[in-house]
Parts: C-alpha cells; structure tokens; sequence
C-alpha cells in the first residue's frame, strides 16, 4: 500500500516534462519511505536500473561495495566484468541507457562510495559522459545518511549545476497516518491511535507494523517487547548504520535529551561530559539533519530578529520511547525470551505522553495554520518559542507560537486523559505576561488537545481558539 507523498511525487514527475535528463536526491531517516517513492515513481519509466550499497559492518569495504554492485548488474541482466574500477561498472551502465525514457536509482549511495575516494569523481565522470546525454533519463540518488548527500553532492563543486530536484522525506502527516489503520479507522479510540502514534510517529515503516486488529497494548509488546518486534531491533540498526563506530556519541546525545523538553548544546555537553565545540556541533547537525533531533531557533517578536541560541530537542517518538522504556527491559527479554507483561507495569503514559504529542502537532503545524486561518504566505516565524532571562526580564518557554506581522498566536498543547481545567489559563498568562510584547502587536491564546476541556474553561472564554487533536480523525 502507498500511502500519501502526493507532493513528493509530483515533484519528481516534473521530471518527465524536461528536455534534458533530470539528476535528483532523495534524503530522509531509515524507514522514512524513501525506496517505497522511488518504486511508485519507477512505475512511469520503460527501463530502470536499481543499485542499493551495503550496510556498513564491520569488515565492508570498498571493493565489497563495487563487486555487490557488480552481482546487481548481473541480476538485472547486465554481464560484469572487472569490478576493481567503478569507470568500468558505470561505464556497463552507459551502454544500457543511451535512450527511451530510464530511471538509475542509487540507493543509500553514502554506504555505495563513503570508502571509496574515487567514487564521487567517477560518478560525476558517468553522469557528464553517459547519463546526461539521454534527455528522458532521469538519475535518483538516495540516503539515510543526510549529511552525506550534502556535503558530498549538494555542497560539492563536482556536482555544481548539476543537481534538479532535491528531496528531504519528513513524517508523513496525521491524515496519512490513520489510514494506516484501514477500515478499523473509525472503529479505534483517539487515546488508542495516539498511543501507537506516541511511539511509531509518522514514519511509514513502523505504521506498516501495526496490526489494527489487535488492540495498542497488544501492538506495543508485539513490536517493542518482544525479541522479534520491528520497535524492539530498529535503534541498534538505525545507529550501526548509519554512524558505525561513531554511533556512541551519537546515542549520549539522544540519551540526554529523552527526560527533557529542550537543551541547548552547551547543557548537551555538560551531561555527556564531553567538551563544546565543532565536535559536537558537527554531531548535533547530523541528528538534526537525520530527522531524529529538531533544532529550534527564538526570534524578538518585536524586532524579528532571530537568536543564535539553538535549542535541541528529541524530535523522533520512537527514540524517546526505545530509550526510556525498551532499552531497560533489553536484557531481560533477550535472556526470558518473553513479552513482559503486563505494559502497564512497564509504561507510564502519563508521564511520556505530553513530549510525544507535542511532537506529533509540531510535525503536522500545517493543520493549525489551517484550523486558524492562516496563510501560508502570511506568518513570519513559527516554532516553539522561548525567551531566556535577563535583568529586564522573565524567562519562559511556550510550546507553540505562530507570529504574523501584526498578531502573536501563543498555542499551548496540552495531552491528557481527563478533560483540561482552568489552571491552563492561569499558566498560558503567566507565560505571555513574561513576553516583552511590543504595543502594535495583538496576542490571541490558543489550545490544542487531547482529551477535552472542562465546562468552565469554556465559560471564561479565554482562548481565541480551542482546536481538538481529535477532529483531525486521530
């Protein structure tokens, strides 16, 4: 089943309108739906060529890569030869597509050449000669490795000029997802959907796990709490391959994040306990651009002017619930070979499902900008928000602001089980008493939700607009 990528997919079939062949990228975290696209789109192509690289472990090297490569050649019907030069192997390709409408797929190309030195210039050596001069092929590359696409193919002065189209995958957003859960999608509660969502977000391949069937607790010991559950590998996977040796300081990082709402790199650091500096902002922007952290900028509503202050948090659901309760467990299901039972023993909702939630709104922000009627092509800024302290004034965090020239929306969203009293007015003023808001500019309180909000809240008609998370069909 191909669920949503509407847009993504018309992206690339632009392609098809070009008088010249199209060279794309395609970026985005293991099991974002990557080779899932790029198979819907090969649908439109008469003659397609598809290469993956193999997983980094230990002992792959260069020449693992280029015979691999070569035993795919072959299985598509293309005779190798020697596989000691990847002029030679790209070369087997040229002679394939000089016509008619192709699709190359190089895919996770950073595993394919991150050992080979020579790989990149040859490539570009294939593409210049061969692949560019059929004006109806069209060449994809992609990766899990988002760094590596960027700093050694967009930022590349090899590759200048040459790129069309790029693509960065996100999560797919909320109305996507519940058709994940097929005719069951009326029948399932809202607190049951955002139970399985709290862990598996919008990524594709972890919704294609769900069994609608079967209820969330039963789900999530099946996929987390079991030696065989999808939710229960994926981390080691998700961080041997992409990071290989590097991936422990990679894990202290999401680590020091899982019980907080945000940090800044420098307090980051301090709870590694390791040194500040281009070491960790270089790991910080490959997390960031993976998917798995979220880097949130705070503007001066008065000025516009953006901070250099980044704030990190843990963007990705499933790394937050693998490390806060998977991860403890791991050793005991792999010695008992048994589901823990029951889940309640083992999750403590309460406590978990605020971040996860907020999470999942903040990836689907185009649902308020609609539910508030706001423009696109109107806001300013958006993002968390927060405004540190100084002598002249207060500190605070807001989950959500939206600014437009002349009007702030300050959205707090809240999760609960039981309907929302009236001490979330109390402190979304708090909050927007501490902001130094310039006298031109109108505020308006917002509140998203999960799980109702008590008659009195209603009455006092605080809130300029009250949105239900649930009317999104969740």
């Amino acid at each position: 089943m191909f669920v949503g990528r509407e847009d993504e997919l018309k992206t690339l079939k632009r392609s098809f309108g070009t008088r010249s062949a199209t060279f794309i990228t395609i970026r985005g975290r293991r099991g974002i739906g990557k080779s899932r696209l790029i198979e819907e789109f090969s649908k439109d192509f008469s003659k397609v060529l598809s290469f993956t690289g193999v997983p980094p472990t230990r002992g792959v090297s260069a020449q693992n890569q280029r015979d691999e490569f070569a035993q795919q050649l072959m299985k598509q019907g293309i005779p190798a030869g020697d596989t000691r030069d990847w002029s030679n192997l790209f070369w087997l390709i040229g002679l394939q597509v000089a016509r008619g409408r192709t699709l190359i797929v190089l895919d996770e190309i950073a595993w394919m050449g991150s050992k080979d030195p020579v790989f990149l210039g040859k490539l570009k050596i294939a593409w210049d000669t061969f692949f560019s001069k059929n004006p109806k092929l069209v060449l994809v590359v992609a990766s899990s490795i988002s760094s590596w696409i960027d700093e050694n193919i967009l930022k590349s002065t090899g590759f200048f000029g040459r790129i069309d189209i790029t693509l960065t995958l996100k999560e797919l957003p909320i109305k996507d997802c519940i058709k994940f859960f097929g005719s069951r999608e009326k029948s399932i509660s809202s607190y049951e959907k955002l139970k399985l969502l709290s862990i598996t977000g919008g990524v594709p391949k972890y919704l294609e796990a769900i069994n609608p069937t079967i209820s969330a607790e039963e789900n999530i010991l099946q996929l987390c709490f079991s030696k065989e559950g999808i939710l229960f590998n994926d981390f080691d996977r998700i961080f041997h391959d992409l990071f290989a040796r590097r991936s422990g300081v990679y894990k202290d990082i999401v680590d020091s994040l899982v019980e907080h709402h945000s940090l800044t790199q420098a307090e980051v650091c301090k709870k590694i306990k390791r040194a500040n500096g281009n070491f960790i902002s270089r790991y910080m922007k490959d997390l960031v651009e993976a998917g798995f952290l979220a880097a949130d900028f705070t503007w001066d509503v008065k000025t516009g002017k953006v901070s250099k202050l980044r704030k990190y948090r843990l963007s990705d659901n499933y790394l937050r619930f693998y490390l806060r309760y998977i991860a403890p467990n791991k050793e005991k299901i792999l010695k008992k070979g048994a589901k823990l039972l029951p889940i309640s023993s083992i999750v403590q909702w309460d406590s978990i499902m605020g971040l996860q939630f907020e999470n999942l709104v903040l990836h689907n922000s185009e649902e308020i900008f609609s539910r508030l009627n706001i423009r696109m092509e109107d806001y300013t800024y958006d993002g968390p928000f927060f405004q540190t302290k100084t002598r002249d004034r207060k500190g605070c965090q807001i989950d959500y602001v939206i600014q437009e020239k002349n009007t702030l929306y300050i959205c707090e969203i809240k999760f609960s089980k039981n309907p929302i009293g009236t001490k979330v007015i109390e402190d979304v003023q708090e909050k927007i008493n501490a902001l130094a808001l310039p006298r031109q500019v109108s505020y308006r309180p917002v509140l998203i939700h999960v799980g109702g909000v008590t008659d009195e809240v209603l009455y006092r008609d605080y809130f300029d607009k009250i949105i239900d998370w649930t009317e999104l069909g969740v």
